[in-house]
Protein backbone atom coordinates (compact mmCIF):
# COMPACT_ATOMS: atom_id res chain seq x y z
CA UNK A 1 0.00 0.00 0.00
CA UNK A 2 1.09 3.57 -0.61
CA UNK A 3 0.83 6.30 2.04
CA UNK A 4 -2.62 7.36 0.90
CA UNK A 5 -4.06 3.90 1.45
CA UNK A 6 -2.21 3.39 4.72
CA UNK A 7 -3.67 6.56 6.24
CA UNK A 8 -7.17 5.07 5.96
CA UNK A 9 -6.12 1.50 6.78
CA UNK A 10 -7.12 -0.11 10.07
CA UNK A 11 -3.68 -1.76 10.06
CA UNK A 12 -2.14 1.66 10.71
CA UNK A 13 -2.03 3.35 14.11
CA UNK A 14 -2.67 7.13 14.07
CA UNK A 15 -0.40 9.03 16.45
CA UNK A 16 -0.41 12.78 17.22
CA UNK A 17 2.83 14.47 18.24
CA UNK A 18 3.90 18.01 19.08
CA UNK A 19 7.47 17.42 17.94
CA UNK A 20 8.91 17.08 14.42
CA UNK A 21 9.21 13.68 12.80
CA UNK A 22 12.48 13.37 10.97
CA UNK A 23 12.71 11.71 7.59
CA UNK A 24 15.35 9.41 9.08
CA UNK A 25 12.77 7.66 11.30
CA UNK A 26 12.55 3.94 10.56
CA UNK A 27 10.26 3.74 7.49
CA UNK A 28 9.19 0.24 8.55
CA UNK A 29 7.58 1.81 11.64
CA UNK A 30 6.47 5.26 10.43
CA UNK A 31 4.79 4.79 7.06
CA UNK A 32 4.18 8.52 6.56
CA UNK A 33 3.09 11.65 8.39
CA UNK A 34 1.12 14.86 7.95
CA UNK A 35 2.59 18.14 9.18
CA UNK A 36 0.30 20.75 10.74
CA UNK A 37 1.97 24.13 10.31
CA UNK A 38 5.12 23.08 12.10
CA UNK A 39 3.21 22.67 15.39
CA UNK A 40 2.06 19.06 15.20
CA UNK A 41 2.61 15.92 13.20
CA UNK A 42 0.18 13.11 12.57
CA UNK A 43 2.24 9.94 12.26
CA UNK A 44 0.84 6.77 10.69
CA UNK A 45 2.52 3.77 12.31
CA UNK A 46 2.86 0.14 11.29
CA UNK A 47 0.45 -1.59 13.63
CA UNK A 48 2.15 -4.98 13.24
CA UNK A 49 5.30 -3.64 14.94
CA UNK A 50 3.54 -2.09 17.93
CA UNK A 51 1.98 -3.67 21.04
CA UNK A 52 -1.76 -3.46 21.60
CA UNK A 53 -3.02 0.09 21.97
CA UNK A 54 -2.54 1.37 25.52
CA UNK A 55 -2.58 4.89 26.88
CA UNK A 56 0.34 3.93 29.09
CA UNK A 57 2.45 2.91 26.08
CA UNK A 58 1.51 5.76 23.74
CA UNK A 59 0.87 8.61 26.18
CA UNK A 60 -2.71 9.74 26.56
CA UNK A 61 -2.52 12.94 24.53
CA UNK A 62 -1.12 11.19 21.44
CA UNK A 63 -3.97 8.70 20.97
CA UNK A 64 -6.65 10.45 18.86
CA UNK A 65 -9.74 11.20 20.90
CA UNK A 66 -13.12 10.48 19.34
CA UNK A 67 -15.76 13.18 18.77
CA UNK A 68 -19.49 12.68 18.28
CA UNK A 69 -22.38 14.64 16.75
CA UNK A 70 -24.05 17.08 19.12
CA UNK A 71 -27.67 16.65 18.07
CA UNK A 72 -30.45 15.23 20.22
CA UNK A 73 -32.71 14.53 17.25
CA UNK A 74 -35.53 15.86 15.09
CA UNK A 75 -38.48 17.50 16.80
CA UNK A 76 -40.89 16.76 13.96
CA UNK A 77 -43.06 19.00 11.83
CA UNK A 78 -41.95 22.39 10.65
CA UNK A 79 -42.26 21.97 6.88
CA UNK A 80 -42.51 25.76 6.47
CA UNK A 81 -39.35 27.71 7.29
CA UNK A 82 -39.63 29.55 10.62
CA UNK A 83 -37.01 32.29 11.17
CA UNK A 84 -37.81 32.74 14.89
CA UNK A 85 -34.38 31.50 16.06
CA UNK A 86 -32.65 34.01 13.77
CA UNK A 87 -35.02 36.78 14.84
CA UNK A 88 -34.37 36.05 18.53
CA UNK A 89 -30.62 36.30 17.84
CA UNK A 90 -30.94 39.70 16.15
CA UNK A 91 -29.57 38.17 12.95
CA UNK A 92 -32.43 39.01 10.59
CA UNK A 93 -32.42 42.59 11.86
CA UNK A 94 -28.81 43.22 10.76
CA UNK A 95 -29.35 41.32 7.48
CA UNK A 96 -31.59 44.21 6.43
CA UNK A 97 -30.45 47.72 5.48
CA UNK A 98 -28.75 49.85 6.54
CA UNK A 99 -26.20 47.27 7.77
CA UNK A 100 -27.08 44.56 5.19
CA UNK A 101 -24.85 42.00 6.89
CA UNK A 102 -25.28 38.75 4.97
CA UNK A 103 -21.79 37.28 5.29
CA UNK A 104 -20.76 38.79 1.95
CA UNK A 105 -17.02 38.39 1.39
CA UNK A 106 -16.59 35.81 4.16
CA UNK A 107 -16.17 32.03 4.26
CA UNK A 108 -17.65 29.50 6.68
CA UNK A 109 -15.80 26.18 6.95
CA UNK A 110 -17.75 23.27 8.44
CA UNK A 111 -16.12 19.95 9.32
CA UNK A 112 -18.85 17.38 9.77
CA UNK A 113 -20.70 14.63 7.88
CA UNK A 114 -20.44 16.34 4.49
CA UNK A 115 -23.02 18.26 2.46
CA UNK A 116 -25.70 17.67 -0.15
CA UNK A 117 -24.27 20.17 -2.59
CA UNK A 118 -27.19 19.72 -5.04
CA UNK A 119 -29.72 21.50 -2.80
CA UNK A 120 -30.98 24.93 -3.93
CA UNK A 121 -30.05 26.50 -0.57
CA UNK A 122 -26.37 26.28 -1.56
CA UNK A 123 -26.71 27.98 -4.95
CA UNK A 124 -26.77 31.62 -6.03
CA UNK A 125 -29.48 33.30 -8.08
CA UNK A 126 -27.85 32.01 -11.29
CA UNK A 127 -27.92 28.41 -10.13
CA UNK A 128 -24.17 28.25 -9.48
CA UNK A 129 -22.78 26.76 -6.30
CA UNK A 130 -21.79 28.90 -3.33
CA UNK A 131 -19.53 26.08 -2.13
CA UNK A 132 -15.90 27.00 -2.78
CA UNK A 133 -14.50 23.54 -2.07
CA UNK A 134 -15.31 20.13 -0.59
CA UNK A 135 -12.60 17.95 0.92
CA UNK A 136 -14.07 14.46 1.24
CA UNK A 137 -11.72 12.50 3.49
CA UNK A 138 -13.49 9.24 2.63
CA UNK A 139 -13.01 9.22 -1.17
CA UNK A 140 -9.63 8.15 -2.54
CA UNK A 141 -10.31 8.28 -6.31
CA UNK A 142 -9.49 11.93 -6.99
CA UNK A 143 -6.67 14.34 -6.15
CA UNK A 144 -6.11 15.14 -2.49
CA UNK A 145 -5.85 18.83 -1.53
CA UNK A 146 -2.40 20.28 -2.05
CA UNK A 147 -0.30 19.57 1.02
CA UNK A 148 -2.52 16.68 2.17
CA UNK A 149 -2.11 12.97 1.51
CA UNK A 150 -5.59 11.46 1.56
CA UNK A 151 -9.17 12.06 0.50
CA UNK A 152 -10.32 13.97 -2.58
CA UNK A 153 -10.82 17.69 -3.10
CA UNK A 154 -13.62 19.01 -5.29
CA UNK A 155 -13.32 22.62 -6.40
CA UNK A 156 -16.01 25.17 -7.11
CA UNK A 157 -15.57 24.45 -10.83
CA UNK A 158 -15.99 20.72 -10.23
CA UNK A 159 -19.22 21.27 -8.32
CA UNK A 160 -20.66 23.62 -10.95
CA UNK A 161 -19.81 21.08 -13.65
CA UNK A 162 -21.62 18.41 -11.65
CA UNK A 163 -24.68 20.62 -11.15
CA UNK A 164 -24.98 21.14 -14.90
CA UNK A 165 -24.95 17.40 -15.61
CA UNK A 166 -27.80 14.90 -15.53
CA UNK A 167 -25.99 12.79 -12.95
CA UNK A 168 -24.14 15.18 -10.56
CA UNK A 169 -22.84 12.43 -8.27
CA UNK A 170 -20.99 10.79 -11.15
CA UNK A 171 -18.74 13.87 -11.32
CA UNK A 172 -18.67 14.82 -7.62
CA UNK A 173 -19.59 11.64 -5.72
CA UNK A 174 -19.36 13.22 -2.25
CA UNK A 175 -22.58 12.69 -0.29
CA UNK A 176 -23.90 13.42 3.19
CA UNK A 177 -25.49 10.12 4.19
CA UNK A 178 -26.24 11.38 7.70
CA UNK A 179 -27.57 14.86 6.86
CA UNK A 180 -26.10 16.54 9.94
CA UNK A 181 -23.44 18.52 8.07
CA UNK A 182 -25.94 19.65 5.44
CA UNK A 183 -28.25 20.92 8.17
CA UNK A 184 -25.48 22.93 9.86
CA UNK A 185 -24.30 24.43 6.57
CA UNK A 186 -27.84 25.54 5.69
CA UNK A 187 -28.38 27.08 9.14
CA UNK A 188 -25.13 28.99 8.90
CA UNK A 189 -25.27 30.07 5.25
CA UNK A 190 -28.23 28.62 3.34
CA UNK A 191 -30.55 30.61 1.09
CA UNK A 192 -33.38 29.69 -1.20
CA UNK A 193 -36.25 31.82 -2.49
CA UNK A 194 -37.81 29.23 -4.76
CA UNK A 195 -41.63 29.06 -4.55
CA UNK A 196 -42.57 26.58 -1.85
CA UNK A 197 -38.95 26.20 -0.78
CA UNK A 198 -38.09 29.45 0.97
CA UNK A 199 -35.17 29.22 3.38
CA UNK A 200 -32.74 31.69 4.93
CA UNK A 201 -29.62 31.02 6.97
CA UNK A 202 -27.71 33.45 9.18
CA UNK A 203 -25.11 34.47 6.58
CA UNK A 204 -26.78 33.69 3.22
CA UNK A 205 -24.04 35.27 1.09
CA UNK A 206 -21.06 33.65 2.78
CA UNK A 207 -19.01 31.16 0.80
CA UNK A 208 -18.81 27.61 2.11
CA UNK A 209 -15.85 25.26 2.53
CA UNK A 210 -16.89 21.76 3.56
CA UNK A 211 -14.86 18.92 5.03
CA UNK A 212 -16.51 15.51 5.12
CA UNK A 213 -14.70 13.78 7.97
CA UNK A 214 -13.87 10.12 7.64
CA UNK A 215 -15.32 7.82 10.28
CA UNK A 216 -13.08 6.65 13.12
CA UNK A 217 -11.05 3.52 12.47
CA UNK A 218 -12.36 0.23 13.91
CA UNK A 219 -9.35 -0.23 16.20
CA UNK A 220 -10.04 3.12 17.90
CA UNK A 221 -13.75 2.36 18.20
CA UNK A 222 -12.84 -0.93 19.84
CA UNK A 223 -10.30 0.70 22.17
CA UNK A 224 -12.79 3.33 23.32
CA UNK A 225 -15.68 0.80 23.26
CA UNK A 226 -17.80 3.03 21.01
CA UNK A 227 -20.88 1.33 19.50
CA UNK A 228 -20.47 0.43 15.84
CA UNK A 229 -23.61 2.19 14.59
CA UNK A 230 -22.70 5.60 16.05
CA UNK A 231 -20.96 8.42 14.14
CA UNK A 232 -17.49 9.01 15.60
CA UNK A 233 -14.62 11.08 14.25
CA UNK A 234 -10.93 11.25 15.10
CA UNK A 235 -9.14 14.20 16.64
CA UNK A 236 -6.35 14.14 14.05
CA UNK A 237 -8.79 14.26 11.11
CA UNK A 238 -10.52 17.28 12.69
CA UNK A 239 -7.14 18.99 13.17
CA UNK A 240 -6.35 18.49 9.49
CA UNK A 241 -9.83 19.79 8.58
CA UNK A 242 -9.08 22.95 10.55
CA UNK A 243 -5.75 23.31 8.76
CA UNK A 244 -7.53 22.92 5.42
CA UNK A 245 -10.13 25.56 6.25
CA UNK A 246 -7.56 27.95 7.65
CA UNK A 247 -5.62 28.15 4.39
CA UNK A 248 -8.59 29.76 2.61
CA UNK A 249 -7.89 32.99 4.53
CA UNK A 250 -4.83 33.49 2.34
CA UNK A 251 -6.08 31.67 -0.75
CA UNK A 252 -9.17 33.86 -1.16
CA UNK A 253 -7.98 36.81 0.99
CA UNK A 254 -11.24 36.52 2.88
CA UNK A 255 -12.00 36.03 6.59
CA UNK A 256 -12.86 32.45 7.56
CA UNK A 257 -15.08 31.09 10.33
CA UNK A 258 -14.35 27.49 11.34
CA UNK A 259 -17.47 25.84 12.81
CA UNK A 260 -17.35 22.59 14.77
CA UNK A 261 -20.62 20.93 15.82
CA UNK A 262 -18.84 17.91 17.35
CA UNK A 263 -17.79 17.26 20.93
CA UNK A 264 -16.32 14.77 23.39
CA UNK A 265 -16.02 14.22 27.15
CA UNK A 266 -12.45 12.99 26.71
CA UNK A 267 -9.82 15.36 28.07
CA UNK A 268 -9.18 17.52 31.12
CA UNK A 269 -11.79 20.19 30.19
CA UNK A 270 -9.13 22.86 30.45
CA UNK A 271 -8.33 23.16 26.74
CA UNK A 272 -4.96 21.38 26.76
CA UNK A 273 -5.62 18.75 24.08
CA UNK A 274 -3.78 19.02 20.77
CA UNK A 275 -7.01 19.90 18.94
CA UNK A 276 -7.88 22.59 21.50
CA UNK A 277 -4.43 24.13 21.32
CA UNK A 278 -4.48 24.19 17.53
CA UNK A 279 -7.95 25.72 17.34
CA UNK A 280 -6.79 28.34 19.84
CA UNK A 281 -3.88 29.22 17.58
CA UNK A 282 -6.19 29.60 14.57
CA UNK A 283 -8.56 31.75 16.66
CA UNK A 284 -5.73 34.15 17.48
CA UNK A 285 -4.98 34.84 13.82
CA UNK A 286 -6.32 37.92 12.09
CA UNK A 287 -9.37 37.40 9.87
CA UNK A 288 -10.01 34.00 11.49
CA UNK A 289 -12.61 32.89 14.00
CA UNK A 290 -13.51 29.55 15.55
CA UNK A 291 -16.97 28.61 16.86
CA UNK A 292 -17.52 25.39 18.82
CA UNK A 293 -20.56 23.79 20.38
CA UNK A 294 -20.93 23.38 24.13
CA UNK A 295 -22.56 19.97 23.72
CA UNK A 296 -25.62 18.21 25.16
CA UNK A 297 -24.09 16.71 28.32
CA UNK A 298 -25.44 19.01 31.04
CA UNK A 299 -28.21 16.64 32.16
CA UNK A 300 -26.62 13.33 31.16
CA UNK A 301 -25.17 12.46 34.58
CA UNK A 302 -21.73 11.96 33.06
CA UNK A 303 -19.68 14.31 35.26
CA UNK A 304 -18.77 13.99 38.91
CA UNK A 305 -16.93 16.64 40.91
CA UNK A 306 -15.41 15.48 44.16
CA UNK A 307 -13.85 17.33 47.09
CA UNK A 308 -11.86 15.25 49.55
CA UNK A 309 -11.08 18.23 51.77
CA UNK A 310 -14.66 19.36 52.35
CA UNK A 311 -16.14 19.29 55.83
CA UNK A 312 -17.54 15.91 56.74
CA UNK A 313 -15.44 13.86 54.32
CA UNK A 314 -15.11 10.19 55.25
CA UNK A 315 -11.86 8.79 56.69
CA UNK A 316 -10.30 5.38 56.02
CA UNK A 317 -8.97 3.13 58.77
CA UNK A 318 -5.46 4.42 58.12
CA UNK A 319 -6.55 8.05 58.35
CA UNK A 320 -6.98 8.99 54.69
CA UNK A 321 -9.85 11.16 53.51
CA UNK A 322 -12.00 9.50 50.87
CA UNK A 323 -15.15 9.93 48.82
CA UNK A 324 -17.24 7.16 47.28
CA UNK A 325 -18.28 7.73 43.66
CA UNK A 326 -21.16 5.50 42.53
CA UNK A 327 -21.91 4.68 38.90
CA UNK A 328 -25.08 2.95 37.74
CA UNK A 329 -24.47 0.57 34.81
CA UNK A 330 -27.42 -0.76 32.84
CA UNK A 331 -27.93 -4.23 31.42
CA UNK A 332 -25.99 -5.33 28.34
CA UNK A 333 -23.14 -2.84 28.42
CA UNK A 334 -20.18 -3.78 26.25
CA UNK A 335 -18.06 -1.42 28.31
CA UNK A 336 -16.92 2.17 28.64
CA UNK A 337 -14.05 4.51 29.47
CA UNK A 338 -13.94 6.57 32.65
CA UNK A 339 -11.46 9.41 33.27
CA UNK A 340 -10.38 10.83 36.63
CA UNK A 341 -8.45 14.11 36.66
CA UNK A 342 -6.78 15.32 39.84
CA UNK A 343 -5.37 18.71 40.78
CA UNK A 344 -1.72 18.91 41.66
CA UNK A 345 -0.05 18.99 44.12
CA UNK A 346 -2.71 16.57 45.42
CA UNK A 347 -2.32 12.92 44.44
CA UNK A 348 -5.26 10.52 44.72
CA UNK A 349 -5.67 6.78 44.43
CA UNK A 350 -8.72 4.57 43.91
CA UNK A 351 -10.22 1.28 45.05
CA UNK A 352 -13.12 -0.34 43.18
CA UNK A 353 -16.11 -2.39 44.34
CA UNK A 354 -18.23 -4.25 41.78
CA UNK A 355 -22.03 -4.70 42.02
CA UNK A 356 -21.39 -8.29 43.12
CA UNK A 357 -19.21 -7.18 46.05
CA UNK A 358 -15.79 -8.09 44.66
CA UNK A 359 -13.14 -5.46 45.22
CA UNK A 360 -9.96 -4.12 43.73
CA UNK A 361 -7.90 -2.83 46.68
CA UNK A 362 -6.53 0.67 46.73
CA UNK A 363 -4.50 1.12 43.56
CA UNK A 364 -1.19 2.86 44.11
CA UNK A 365 0.35 3.40 40.72
CA UNK A 366 3.72 4.88 39.89
CA UNK A 367 4.55 7.70 37.48
CA UNK A 368 3.14 5.77 34.49
CA UNK A 369 1.68 2.33 34.87
CA UNK A 370 -1.05 0.04 33.55
CA UNK A 371 -2.73 -2.87 35.37
CA UNK A 372 -5.61 -5.13 34.25
CA UNK A 373 -7.87 -6.84 36.78
CA UNK A 374 -10.30 -9.75 36.45
CA UNK A 375 -12.84 -11.14 38.94
CA UNK A 376 -13.75 -14.56 40.27
CA UNK A 377 -17.55 -14.45 40.08
CA UNK A 378 -18.04 -11.75 37.45
CA UNK A 379 -17.05 -11.57 33.79
CA UNK A 380 -15.99 -7.94 34.01
CA UNK A 381 -12.47 -6.74 33.30
CA UNK A 382 -10.99 -3.43 34.45
CA UNK A 383 -7.81 -1.89 33.06
CA UNK A 384 -6.33 1.04 34.95
CA UNK A 385 -3.83 3.38 33.28
CA UNK A 386 -2.34 6.10 35.45
CA UNK A 387 -0.04 9.06 35.02
CA UNK A 388 0.86 11.24 37.98
CA UNK A 389 1.82 13.99 35.56
CA UNK A 390 -0.11 13.80 32.28
CA UNK A 391 2.11 15.62 29.73
CA UNK A 392 -0.40 17.94 28.03
CA UNK A 393 -2.09 19.19 31.21
CA UNK A 394 0.51 18.59 33.93
CA UNK A 395 -2.23 17.08 36.13
CA UNK A 396 -2.81 13.60 37.49
CA UNK A 397 -4.86 11.33 35.21
CA UNK A 398 -6.30 7.88 35.94
CA UNK A 399 -8.05 6.05 33.10
CA UNK A 400 -10.43 3.15 33.71
CA UNK A 401 -11.47 0.87 30.86
CA UNK A 402 -14.35 -1.39 31.93
CA UNK A 403 -15.16 -4.31 29.64
CA UNK A 404 -18.49 -6.21 29.97
CA UNK A 405 -19.20 -4.52 33.32
CA UNK A 406 -21.69 -6.26 35.58
CA UNK A 407 -24.98 -4.31 35.67
CA UNK A 408 -25.67 -2.51 38.92
CA UNK A 409 -23.82 -0.03 41.12
CA UNK A 410 -20.04 0.27 40.75
CA UNK A 411 -18.29 2.13 43.56
CA UNK A 412 -15.01 3.98 43.04
CA UNK A 413 -13.50 5.03 46.38
CA UNK A 414 -11.20 8.00 45.74
CA UNK A 415 -8.77 8.82 48.52
CA UNK A 416 -5.82 11.12 49.08
CA UNK A 417 -2.30 9.75 49.36
CA UNK A 418 -0.66 12.74 51.06
CA UNK A 419 -1.62 16.00 52.73
CA UNK A 420 -4.39 17.57 50.67
CA UNK A 421 -4.13 21.13 49.41
CA UNK A 422 -7.52 21.48 47.70
CA UNK A 423 -8.86 17.92 47.39
CA UNK A 424 -10.86 18.58 44.21
CA UNK A 425 -11.05 15.98 41.45
CA UNK A 426 -13.25 15.46 38.40
CA UNK A 427 -14.51 12.31 36.66
CA UNK A 428 -16.14 12.05 33.23
CA UNK A 429 -17.99 9.26 31.47
CA UNK A 430 -18.28 9.23 27.64
CA UNK A 431 -20.87 11.31 25.77
CA UNK A 432 -24.33 9.79 25.35
CA UNK A 433 -23.78 8.43 21.85
CA UNK A 434 -20.63 6.57 22.90
CA UNK A 435 -22.50 4.43 25.44
CA UNK A 436 -24.60 1.43 24.41
CA UNK A 437 -26.73 1.41 27.57
CA UNK A 438 -27.49 3.68 30.51
CA UNK A 439 -24.35 4.56 32.46
CA UNK A 440 -24.38 7.52 34.83
CA UNK A 441 -23.17 8.86 38.18
CA UNK A 442 -25.71 8.61 40.98
CA UNK A 443 -24.64 12.05 42.30
CA UNK A 444 -23.54 13.94 39.18
CA UNK A 445 -22.70 17.59 38.77
CA UNK A 446 -24.31 19.46 35.84
CA UNK A 447 -21.40 21.91 35.76
CA UNK A 448 -18.10 21.59 33.88
CA UNK A 449 -20.10 19.63 31.31
CA UNK A 450 -19.23 21.62 28.21
CA UNK A 451 -17.76 19.16 25.73
CA UNK A 452 -14.23 19.56 24.43
CA UNK A 453 -12.88 21.58 22.62
CA UNK A 454 -15.09 24.25 24.27
CA UNK A 455 -12.29 25.26 26.61
CA UNK A 456 -9.78 26.08 23.86
CA UNK A 457 -8.39 29.56 24.35
CA UNK A 458 -9.98 32.38 22.30
CA UNK A 459 -12.53 30.19 20.51
CA UNK A 460 -16.19 31.20 20.75
CA UNK A 461 -18.13 28.59 22.74
CA UNK A 462 -21.92 28.62 22.91
CA UNK A 463 -24.41 26.89 25.16
CA UNK A 464 -28.01 26.27 24.05
CA UNK A 465 -31.37 27.80 24.88
CA UNK A 466 -34.96 27.62 23.65
CA UNK A 467 -35.79 30.80 21.73
CA UNK A 468 -39.53 29.94 21.80
CA UNK A 469 -39.80 30.63 25.53
CA UNK A 470 -36.37 32.03 26.47
CA UNK A 471 -35.52 29.11 28.77
CA UNK A 472 -32.12 27.47 29.10
CA UNK A 473 -31.99 24.04 27.44
CA UNK A 474 -31.75 21.47 30.22
CA UNK A 475 -29.50 19.15 28.18
CA UNK A 476 -27.04 21.91 27.29
CA UNK A 477 -23.48 21.73 28.53
CA UNK A 478 -22.58 24.22 31.27
CA UNK A 479 -19.39 25.88 32.45
CA UNK A 480 -17.01 26.81 33.60
CA UNK A 481 -13.75 25.15 32.53
CA UNK A 482 -12.16 22.94 35.18
CA UNK A 483 -9.67 25.71 35.99
CA UNK A 484 -12.44 28.30 36.30
CA UNK A 485 -11.94 29.93 32.89
CA UNK A 486 -15.14 31.57 31.59
CA UNK A 487 -17.01 29.24 29.26
CA UNK A 488 -19.51 29.38 27.61
CA UNK A 489 -19.21 32.82 26.07
CA UNK A 490 -22.86 33.04 25.02
CA UNK A 491 -26.04 31.05 24.61
CA UNK A 492 -27.67 30.63 21.19
CA UNK A 493 -30.93 29.01 20.00
CA UNK A 494 -30.80 25.25 19.54
CA UNK A 495 -34.25 23.93 20.51
CA UNK A 496 -37.00 23.33 17.93
CA UNK A 497 -34.96 25.25 15.37
CA UNK A 498 -36.31 25.36 11.82
CA UNK A 499 -33.84 23.55 9.55
CA UNK A 500 -33.98 22.06 6.07
CA UNK A 501 -34.85 18.78 7.82
CA UNK A 502 -37.79 20.26 9.72
CA UNK A 503 -37.64 21.25 13.37
CA UNK A 504 -34.54 19.94 15.12
CA UNK A 505 -32.86 20.22 18.51
CA UNK A 506 -29.24 20.03 19.56
CA UNK A 507 -26.22 22.03 20.65
CA UNK A 508 -24.63 21.82 17.19
CA UNK A 509 -27.47 23.99 15.84
CA UNK A 510 -26.55 26.76 18.27
CA UNK A 511 -22.97 26.62 16.98
CA UNK A 512 -24.10 26.84 13.33
CA UNK A 513 -26.30 29.87 13.99
CA UNK A 514 -23.47 31.55 15.88
CA UNK A 515 -21.01 30.80 13.07
CA UNK A 516 -23.33 32.64 10.68
CA UNK A 517 -23.52 35.58 13.10
CA UNK A 518 -19.72 35.64 13.31
CA UNK A 519 -19.55 35.76 9.50
CA UNK A 520 -21.86 38.79 9.63
CA UNK A 521 -19.53 40.52 12.07
CA UNK A 522 -16.45 39.66 10.02
CA UNK A 523 -18.14 41.21 6.99
CA UNK A 524 -18.67 44.43 8.95
CA UNK A 525 -15.25 44.37 10.63
CA UNK A 526 -12.85 43.06 7.98
CA UNK A 527 -14.58 43.16 4.60
CA UNK A 528 -16.06 46.61 5.19
CA UNK A 529 -12.94 47.78 7.06
CA UNK A 530 -14.47 48.87 10.32
CA UNK A 531 -11.96 46.78 12.29
CA UNK A 532 -9.62 45.25 9.72
CA UNK A 533 -7.43 43.38 12.22
CA UNK A 534 -10.32 41.59 13.92
CA UNK A 535 -10.01 37.91 14.73
CA UNK A 536 -11.83 35.50 17.01
CA UNK A 537 -10.89 37.39 20.18
CA UNK A 538 -12.26 40.71 18.92
CA UNK A 539 -15.39 39.11 17.44
CA UNK A 540 -16.05 37.39 20.75
CA UNK A 541 -15.83 40.76 22.51
CA UNK A 542 -18.29 42.34 20.07
CA UNK A 543 -20.73 39.49 20.70
CA UNK A 544 -20.34 39.77 24.47
CA UNK A 545 -20.85 43.53 24.26
CA UNK A 546 -24.26 43.11 22.62
CA UNK A 547 -25.49 39.98 24.37
CA UNK A 548 -28.98 40.12 25.92
CA UNK A 549 -28.87 39.89 29.70
CA UNK A 550 -31.71 39.37 32.16
CA UNK A 551 -32.12 41.72 35.12
CA UNK A 552 -31.29 39.98 38.38
CA UNK A 553 -28.89 37.47 36.78
CA UNK A 554 -25.18 37.59 37.51
CA UNK A 555 -22.92 37.51 34.45
CA UNK A 556 -20.90 35.68 33.36
CA UNK A 557 -22.55 32.53 34.64
CA UNK A 558 -22.23 28.81 34.00
CA UNK A 559 -25.33 28.50 31.83
CA UNK A 560 -25.57 31.67 29.76
CA UNK A 561 -21.98 32.90 29.78
CA UNK A 562 -22.32 36.63 29.13
CA UNK A 563 -25.91 36.35 27.84
CA UNK A 564 -27.93 35.44 24.75
CA UNK A 565 -26.60 35.99 21.25
CA UNK A 566 -27.99 39.32 19.98
CA UNK A 567 -26.48 40.76 16.81
CA UNK A 568 -28.72 43.80 16.89
CA UNK A 569 -27.62 44.45 20.46
CA UNK A 570 -23.98 44.50 19.35
CA UNK A 571 -24.56 47.41 16.99
CA UNK A 572 -26.86 49.17 19.46
CA UNK A 573 -24.01 49.01 21.97
CA UNK A 574 -21.55 50.42 19.42
CA UNK A 575 -23.88 53.33 18.72
CA UNK A 576 -23.87 54.15 22.41
CA UNK A 577 -20.08 54.10 22.77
Amino acid sequence: MDCRERILSNNTFDYITDFPIESSVNPALVFCYEDIEGMYNIAYLNRSLIPDLEANFFEYQSIPKLYGLMQIGPSGGGDVFDPSALIASGITRVQRPPLSLTGRGTIICIADTGIDYTLPVFRDENGNTRILAIWDQTIQDGPAPEGFQYGTEYTEADINWALQSEDPFRIVPSRDENGHGTMLAALAAGKSTQPGNSYLGAAPEAGLVIVKLKEAKPYLRNYYLVPENVAAYQENDIMLAAKYGNRFVDFYVRPVVFCLGLGTNMGDHNGTSFLSEYLGRIARQRSSAVVVTGGNEGNAGHHFQGDLARAGASVTADGMLYQDVEIRVGEGSRGFFLELWGNLPDIVNVSIRTPGGETIPRIRLGGRQSITYGFIYEQSQVTVDASVVEPSSGEELILFRLVTPTPGIWTFRVSGTTTLYNGVFHMWLPIRDFLDTEVYFLSPSPYVTLTEPSMASDVICVSTYNSDNGSFYIESGRGFAQNGAIRPDLAAPGVNVSTIRGKSTGASLAAAITAGAVAQLLQWAVVERNDELAGSREIRSYLVLGASRTAGQTYPNREWGYGKLNMGGTFDALVGV
